[in-house]
């Protein structure tokens, strides 16, 4: 019987890093929802807390970040996904440099990933692959991307296969073979973006 519980257990555990979701109103406002890991890519100092918003899609609260790096990030790394999906809506508030929010998937460590980015300040959807650490592009396609407001931005991904999505319209489809295997999933900004993000949503295929 003990044999049992341990084995339903350890399913269950895998079953939570193959899908999820998180709109971070469990966390207490000036920490970091549970499980979530942040820092930068390349050099900066990131500032991601949980904060209340009372305008946010789901309320009371998001993840803003508010501090400045090369690449800013947050990942959930209970995650192990190979193929499948990650979603999340963004607010882009400001920012002189950049004006960014952005979608992680294949989340080797901070120096290995793949990244989608929508940007107000540019009016474009963007994606790249970060290897060793540094940000190479993949393809810029121009999208409208209001400052100040929410916007959806979704990532599916199976294989070399990648498509990218802002407010439930695709801008890119292609195939790309920089990173593979399973890996956490996470949220991005750029320079001094200052961006809340909520309803941050994954699963497996």
């Amino acid at each position: 019987m003990k044999t049992l519980f341990i084995a339903a257990a350890m399913a269950t555990v895998s079953t939570a890093a193959l899908a999820g979701n998180e709109n971070f109103d469990a966390a207490a406002p000036g920490a970091l929802a549970e499980d979530w890991t942040c820092g930068v890519t390349g050099k900066g100092a990131p500032i991601w807390k949980v904060e209340t918003n009372e305008t946010a899609p789901t309320p009371p609260n998001v993840l803003k970040q508010s501090g400045r790096g090369d690449f800013p990030w947050c990942a959930y790394t209970p995650a192990s996904i190979a193929d499948g999906y990650v979603e999340v809506r963004f607010r882009p508030l400001e920012g002189k440099k950049d004006q960014a929010g952005g979608l992680m998937w294949r989340w080797k460590d901070g120096d290995n990933y793949y990244v989608a980015r929508a940007n107000a300040l540019e009016n474009n959807v963007s994606l790249y692959h970060t290897t060793k650490g540094r940000r190479r592009t993949i393809k810029y396609v121009d999208a409208p991307v209001a400052l100040n407001e929410w916007h959806v931005l979704r990532v599916e991904f199976a294989g070399q296969k990648i498509n990218v999505f802002l407010d439930g319209v695709q801008y890119i489809d292609l195939e790309d073979d920089h990173i593979s295997g399973a890996g956490a999933v996470g949220v991005w900004t750029k320079a001094d973006s200052v961006t809340e993000f909520d309803d941050f949503a994954f699963g497996a295929q």
